[in-house]
């Protein structure tokens, strides 16, 4: 929870898509608009990308011949976030089959944290592990939990400023008297999501950050969902956010 007052709380359907028999008429109407859109991202994105490389090679001879560095600078900058805006469509319109195997939560956690240590230090954001699941570990693909969990830190530093405080905790919850879920929550100070936007932070290409490519989250929810799984935020404006995965272990 977000101290301070009741935070705001959107949870995703407990309904997953793998239970086909139990997945309401909302939910199928969902589901095809995703596919669909997710077919319309990739033949942009590879015509994009297939577009981009000639354009990129005459742009790179083009600035060997400048002097104007800054000039170079910006439009290299440019050029790599389109590729890296193609590159997230195409992760989310075909992701990669989910391979299962043992992933021990608390050492990705730490893994992500060390990779992200160049701009936690940068920006002098305290950090606390609040690891209390045991056993801690899934049945998951490691590399794609990574990206969700990468993408959530990511976030979470982005909406901080100097001196944050970013807290990453786990623990063990049964529901509806099943097999205990582990949860991985990643909490933030940083502004907060207002209620409209909290709403629609999982949607595809909803973003409200100025370079933001607004799938970092919907990939996440993707992944989640394909490890039988769940995510949830909460935030308050003002007092900051919590994101909440949630995934079977199985037990």
């Amino acid at each position: 929870m977000v101290s301070g007052k009741p935070v705001e709380k959107i949870t995703l359907e407990k309904t997953a898509p793998w239970h086909a028999t139990a997945i309401s008429d909302e939910n199928l109407q969902r589901l095809d608009r995703l596919a669909n859109l997710g077919t319309l991202s990739a033949g942009i994105a590879h015509e994009i990308k297939n577009g981009l490389v000639p354009i990129k090679t005459f742009v790179e001879l083009m600035l060997q011949k400048s002097d104007d560095r800054e000039l170079a600078a910006s439009v290299e900058r440019e050029l790599k976030r389109i590729d890296s805006l193609i590159v997230q469509m195409l992760r989310f319109a075909s992701p990669r089959p989910v391979t299962f195997a043992p992933v021990q939560v608390h050492e990705l956690l730490d893994i992500s944290l060390k990779l992200l240590q160049h701009q936690i230090s940068g920006k002098m954001i305290s950090v606390t592990r609040n690891y209390h699941a045991t056993p801690c570990t899934v049945q998951g693909d490691e590399a794609q939990l990574q990206q969700v969990v990468m993408n959530l830190l990511l976030n979470a530093l982005e909406s901080m400023g100097f001196d944050g405080a970013l807290t990453i905790s786990t623990e063990l919850a049964k529901e509806d008297h099943n097999a205990p879920w582990l949860k991985i929550s990643v909490q933030d100070t940083g502004g907060g999501i207002s209620a409209e936007n909290l709403d629609r932070v999982f949607e595809p290409f909803f973003t409200t950050k100025k370079n933001g490519t607004g799938l970092g989250l919907a990939i996440s929810r993707h992944v989640t969902w394909e490890h039988r799984g769940k995510i949830e935020a909460q935030s308050q404006v003002g007092k900051g956010s919590v994101f909440i995965v949630s995934l079977p272990t199985g037990a």
